[in-house]
């Protein structure tokens, strides 16, 4: 299937599951347990997602298949316990959730659903969103109230480059990359592709973010998804500039027989949509900064255990400990 036949079918499955049991075992993976996933690397200890989502933070984003439309349509209560299962799955030992778009008045990073869940699952921090065409100074003033207020808890902003028509560089993200120095936040860019035919790519070309790197030295940024598929751009971007870092999320994402069909045979189809693994691997070494790569994996729109491994396919065994954790608590100023 070629790439946009797969994203009309995967934006357009996400069938609503109203009739989802409350017993957190629907989840379950049919063959992949911890001790599995996990063993190749017990000396590395509890790893850091800095990129999945528990809400439907963007609304031109639909669920990606019946898995991703499963954690975006129950219930406060049963999210907390699948996301505890799959961290302990997977040996994850904190996860950043991003917020939503759109927040009221008195919630203008979209975040107080994701730390209803936070307040469930102690090891969940958030990402507030930001958005270039709110910047009233009462809009402003109450993003910085709600900072304070949760300030142990957000760790980063996120900007939907893409599905917001608008570039890193647009004038209406200056107060927010001010806010950004000024908290030590550092501003995730949706950059690549994206997962929706209202999007437009040209404003998600990671190279645009050099520009912003280049202007406000004292923010660091991270180019979500790498960039891909601009994906040696985005490596020569973060080469080049310091105060830039790429997550590795969202490069792989499958459907409910897929996610089976690896967790049977333990291994990776060689092609999946949306992604030449030969051009991620070639980014990944070219760049040769294993320093400024983060783990993330953007679930759920994969299993914590499935992604896991398909990062461990991309990094040398000698990096995991920067890339699956001290990375993060380096960039985010995690209490150790």
């Amino acid at each position: 299937m070629d790439r946009r036949s797969f994203l009309k079918t995967a934006i357009g499955s996400g069938a609503a599951l109203n009739a989802l049991s409350s017993d957190v075992s629907v989840f379950s993976l049919p063959a992949v347990s911890g001790s599995q996933s996990t063993g190749r690397n017990k000396e590395l200890g509890h790893i850091i997602d800095t990129h999945i989502h528990l809400v439907r933070g963007n609304p031109d984003l639909k669920p990606i298949g019946d898995y991703g439309s499963r954690m975006t349509d129950v219930s406060d209560e049963l999210k907390s316990e699948y996301l505890k299962h799959e961290m302990q799955q997977a040996g994850i030992g904190m996860s950043f959730g991003m917020g939503h778009r759109n927040g009221s008045k008195g919630d203008p990073l979209g975040i107080a659903s994701t730390l209803r869940i936070a307040a469930h699952v102690p090891e969940l921090r958030v990402i507030g969103i930001i958005d270039p065409s709110r910047t009233g100074h009462e809009h402003l003033l109450a993003i910085e109230r709600q900072i304070e207020r949760e300030r142990n808890k957000i760790v980063a902003f996120k900007a939907y480059l893409g599905y917001l028509h608008f570039g890193p560089e647009a004038p209406g993200y200056t107060p927010y990359y001010k806010l950004a120095a000024k908290y030590k936040l550092p501003v995730i860019f949706h950059t690549g592709d994206v997962w929706s035919l209202k999007g437009k790519v040209k404003y998600a070309h990671p190279l645009r973010v050099d520009e912003v790197a280049v202007d406000h030295p004292s923010v660091n940024f991270v180019l979500a998804h790498f960039g891909n598929p601009w994906l040696l751009d985005a490596a020569e971007v973060i080469w080049k500039n310091d105060n830039v870092w790429a997550d590795l999320s969202g490069l792989y994402v499958g459907d409910e027989k897929a996610v089976e069909g690896i967790a049977k045979s333990g291994a990776l189809p060689e092609a999946i949509p949306g992604v030449v693994l030969s051009d991620l691997k070639k980014a990944i070494t070219s760049l040769n900064r294993y320093d400024r790569i983060l783990y993330a994996s953007d679930w759920p729109f994969l299993p914590m255990t499935i992604y896991r491994k398909f990062v461990e396919t991309l990094i040398p065994s000698a990096h995991y400990e920067k890339v699956f954790r001290a990375n993060a608590e380096g960039l985010f100023k995690l209490k150790a």
